[in-house]
């Protein structure tokens, strides 16, 4: 797999996308959230009892063992699977559906893209037929998101030509085209090898810095937690509930190597690390 490239500058005189106002950025509300589905055996509980928030702008990673929920949890608060009880609240709305406002970034890029449309037209996908944005808008929107993932020169490529982590920057591209105000990310860099995964950790953290969007991150790894977060939420059980939360207080920008090797990060992984692996033994 080639190396990808670092984001490439905005084109000159658009500008770096604003960060949202306070009226804009959302947050989650999660209050008693317990989710059951139907089993071979009857209902199986998957989550039990969840109580949390999401500050607006705030970057939250969750991690914990396979099984225990966390894909679920994703689901919910992107309104794809209810809550069979309890509550979840975006921005003081109650959640019965997929939000306008919220898009979920899955891990399986391959399968997210369609192979006989070109980089450019995946990423409008997402646009086409809406009556709230011109083609004009869409062409402007679209030519934004490439430049702040570093694929403009790719526009005209089939993804299929691309590696796999500039094919997830596509999707990524496709998510911020939509200018959402929420970012729902299920493993998006989990099959990438580590150079790709860094540097695609670097331009989350750039368009997060351009945006202020919120955004809500599972991960199985511990490292990538503590890099990317300003808050571990630790999920364990079956059913799955959160056993803890854990701030992380690491000054931003953050670097791959200077930042990695503070000692307040190999604190804070090393308490991940037994929050996650201690439960069973470390």
């Amino acid at each position: 797999m080639s190396t990808v490239a670092h984001a490439q500058p905005a084109a000159e005189g658009a500008g770096p996308p604003q960060p949202p106002t306070e009226e804009q950025a959302l947050g989650y509300a999660c209050r008693g959230v317990t989710v059951s589905m139907p089993g071979p055996r009857g209902k199986r509980a998957i989550l039990s009892a969840l109580d949390f928030e999401v500050e607006p702008g705030e970057i939250v990673m969750v991690v914990g063992r396979s099984g225990t929920g966390k894909t679920t949890l994703l689901r919910v608060l992107g309104g794809l699977v209810p809550a069979s009880a309890g509550t979840v609240l975006l921005g003081g709305q109650v959640v019965s559906g997929p939000p306008a406002s919220a898009v979920t970034v899955f891990q399986d890029y391959a399968h997210a893209l369609l192979p006989w449309r070109s980089v450019r037209r995946n990423v409008a996908l997402g646009l086409e037929g809406r009556r709230d944005c011109s083609r004009v808008e869409r062409d402007q929107r679209v030519a934004r998101a490439l430049e702040v993932v570093g694929l403009a020169a790719r526009a005209d490529d089939r993804p299929w030509r691309l590696s796999g982590g500039m094919q997830q920057r596509v999707q990524i591209a496709r998510a911020l085209a939509l200018q959402p105000r929420v970012l729902l990310m299920d493993e998006p860099f989990g099959a990438l090898d580590a150079m790709t995964k860094a540097s695609l950790q670097d331009q989350l953290l750039e368009v997060h810095g351009r945006t202020a969007t919120t955004i809500v991150f599972v991960t199985h790894d511990i490292d990538e937690a503590v890099y990317l977060g300003d808050r571990v939420v630790v999920i364990d059980g079956q059913p799955g509930s959160i056993t803890q939360e854990i701030p992380v207080d690491l000054p931003r920008p953050r670097d791959q190597l200077a930042t990695k090797e503070r000692p307040e990060f190999l604190e804070l992984r090393r308490r991940v690390y037994d929050a996650v692996g201690g439960v069973h033994g470390g």
